[in-house]
């Protein structure tokens, strides 16, 4: 495989599973050490809700945003641990998973970044308390026919609805007021929508809903320390790589009221000469979202020590 062609993504929330990361911890000291730091950092066992659940308790987004920061991280070093002199020329993660992407490029600390993330989740849950919203999943629009759907019913409920997610074409999510998002799901087939699906969530992620945690969020990142990434990390905002602090800082300032532009995101990386697309973390939605952004790149989810074990059986039969 050529490094020099290859992009590794972080996914972000709805990748979440029970037992996510058990198997690198029970083979591989270093990820095992991963789960450790996070239980002493966070002061409760982390480690035990991904690994034994309940799912409910995992997917409470105060405790799945760090269960997904941890699982990718604790991956991300035992392929590194593996792979030392082999690194991708391109990172980049989908909405949480952007620090991540951070971590692993050398931007942000691991231990300043758990604390970041925890802080995330327990902004984004209060916010969700104060202003309670829905997300829905729309199948087979385009973005500028949600764009439009959106806000004709802003302007019909007076409420707020916007475009969350563009995750890959025909695939797009939407977020804010819950009246908003019903009656945008009433409108959405006669609109064009193949399907429309909303989704079981109680916090309006990526809309103006969660404006009050992004301010609480900016003040969060002033103390953190970041430094430039080492690899190029593309942000979810601009679809273009950050490559200073101020940079993103911004950026993930932005982010939580902010529209995901993951196929936009991605179409750069690919413009930027990426063939191959490793996939960090639990489960492997990146992996089949790629397949509708562009079916000709190869796709890899390293959510496994098996799919490891494979990935590394191949990149050594390449070598011999």
């Amino acid at each position: 495989m050529n490094w020099s062609k290859t992009a590794a993504v972080f996914p972000g929330q709805g990748s979440q599973t029970v037992g996510m990361g058990k198997d690198f911890a029970q083979a591989c000291h270093i990820a095992r050490a991963t789960f450790e730091q996070a239980d002493e950092i966070l002061g409760f066992r982390l480690s035990t809700i991904c690994w034994e659940g309940p799912q409910t308790q995992l997917d409470q987004t105060i405790h799945t945003q760090p269960a997904l920061y941890v699982t990718s991280l604790a991956i991300w070093r035992v392929l590194k641990q593996c792979l030392p002199d082999s690194a991708p020329a391109w990172m980049a993660g989908h909405s949480l998973g952007e620090l991540s992407a951070l971590t692993a490029a050398g931007a942000l600390p691991y231990e300043d970044g758990l604390k970041l993330v925890y802080a995330r989740g327990s902004l984004m849950r209060q916010a969700g308390r104060e202003n309670p919203g829905a997300m829905a999943a729309l199948l087979a629009m385009t973005p500028p026919a949600v764009k439009a759907l959106c806000a004709a019913v802003s302007k019909e409920t007076a409420k707020n609805v916007v475009l969350a997610n563009d995750n890959c074409p025909g695939q797009l999510v939407v977020s804010g007021h819950s009246e908003a998002v019903d009656r945008l799901l009433e409108l959405a087939p006669a609109a064009g929508a193949r399907r429309a699906l909303k989704l079981s969530v109680s916090v309006a992620a990526h809309s103006p809903l969660m404006t009050s945690a992004s301010a609480a969020f900016r003040h969060a990142l002033d103390q953190t320390p970041l430094m430039p990434p080492k690899i190029a990390v593309y942000g979810n905002v601009k679809a273009r790589p950050l490559e200073t602090v101020q940079e993103i800082r911004h950026e993930l300032g932005e982010q939580l009221t902010q529209t995901v532009r993951w196929t936009e995101s991605m179409r750069s990386i690919i413009e930027a000469g990426a063939e191959t697309f490793i996939e960090i973390g639990a489960n492997n939605v990146l992996s089949g979202l790629m397949r509708r952004i562009d079916r000709k790149k190869t796709s890899i989810a390293l959510n496994s020590i098996a799919a490891l074990d494979a990935f590394l059986e191949g990149q050594t039969s390449q070598r011999s």
